[in-house]
């Protein structure tokens, strides 16, 4: 999968410093993945789930580092491609707030 962008995972990292290694095994799992469909993802990561944002759309939650952060990215299967929206905590997430962005 083609991952856009790695900065995101980057600038996270720089503030919450125990979540650099797992983005990192999330990114390179990822890259290497062919997914054509979310049962293809929870076949990688059991735990990814969709929701349902502001615009109608449907975005994928990923865990990361043991359920302390979350990612948030739009997956297309077509182009295998995935685009990185948000990463945040878990408390973060939990306020639900980052559907009102997308």
């Amino acid at each position: 999968m083609r991952i856009i962008t790695r900065g995101r995972l980057k600038e996270f990292w720089e503030l919450h410093q125990q979540a650099r290694t797992p983005l990192e095994n999330w990114y390179r799992i990822s890259e290497k993945a062919r997914w054509e469909n979310l049962d293809d993802v929870r076949r990688t990561f059991p735990t990814a789930d969709l929701a349902k944002v502001k615009s109608g759309g449907v975005v994928t939650i990923f865990n990361i580092g043991g359920n302390k952060y979350r990612l948030v990215a739009a997956v297309h299967y077509n182009t295998k491609t995935i685009y990185i929206l948000q990463i945040m905590t878990h408390a973060e997430y939990s306020r639900g707030a980052w559907k009102d962005r997308f």
